[in-house]
């Protein structure tokens, strides 16, 4: 299976919730969260939301959905879920999910953050300190069975021996679909895994802050990098994975996307 067809869409659009600390002003960004919702789904996008990122506590996917009574298409619709939950709150997210007909999760470590609490890995039967990507990927379909389709990430700037293997432990644990970091061109650890029978979304990095991307994954900014196109880099990953599904991380939601992105005009 393609990783457009896993989705139904050819871009995934990174989406984030409110977060929890906004206090007034909580009910206008669920209403803008719901306008870009909408808006991303009326061009054929899919929508993929990121948990608690960088260790900021936001409302959750499920609970923004019911909120604003938002439809659910299970092939465009991606809920991120990190290790950073007690235990009643990473099933309460899932019970939630499964009833909504949310059932492609992103699995990831998180970031972690002083206000969020780490799953006890005993609570999901881990046999490590801390609850690894495979474990939580394990868990999942194990105990919901059939409900959810898991993916997990892969990070092609980290040792390549390291994270081969790591990705395979997650795919041996039912992981079906791989989510890449954002990359600018084709990169031969992405080619790495083409094979490994599980599809692949190669992320791009739509900001043109380009040095947020280097902060973000934690690597050295080249100097030549100091210029970034988004546009070029999608037309590159376009050519270098033709008919992968793209996910775009940080793209400005108040710009021409038929310009930003072409393709959604010659579906």
């Amino acid at each position: 299976m393609s990783a457009k067809k896993m989705f139904d869409v050819l871009y995934l659009v990174e989406l984030l919730t409110p977060r929890r600390d906004g206090g007034e002003k909580i009910p206008l960004f669920l209403e803008r969260f719901q306008q870009r919702y909408e808006q991303a789904l009326s061009l054929g996008c899919g929508i993929s939301v990121p948990d608690n990122p960088m260790g900021r506590t936001r409302i959750g996917l499920p609970e923004c959905i019911s909120q604003l009574g938002l439809t659910v298409d299970p092939g465009k619709i991606v809920m991120n879920l990190n290790t950073f939950h007690s235990k009643t709150e990473l099933d309460t997210l899932l019970d939630s999910a499964a009833e909504l007909g949310i059932n492609r999760l992103l699995v990831v470590r998180g970031d972690g953050g002083p206000e969020l609490e780490k799953l006890n890995p005993q609570s999901i039967g881990g046999k490590h300190n801390i609850v690894t990507t495979p474990e939580l990927v394990a868990y999942i379909n194990r105990e919901y069975e059939g409900q959810f389709i898991t993916g997990v990430a892969f990070n092609p700037y980290k040792k390549n021996d390291f994270e081969l293997a790591h990705l395979q432990r997650k795919i041996e644990a039912g992981a079906k679909f791989v989510i890449t970091q954002p990359i600018f061109d084709r990169h031969e650890q992405v080619d790495a895994i083409l094979d490994y029978g599980v599809p692949v979304v190669v992320e791009a990095w739509m900001s043109e802050n380009v040095a947020l991307f280097y902060k973000s994954v934690g690597i050295k900014q080249e100097q030549s990098d100091h210029s970034h196109d988004p546009r070029l880099v999608l037309q590159k990953l376009h050519q270098a994975y033709p008919g992968s599904c793209v996910y775009l991380a940080m793209l400005n939601f108040t710009t021409d996307w038929s310009v930003q992105l072409p393709h959604i005009l010659s579906k």
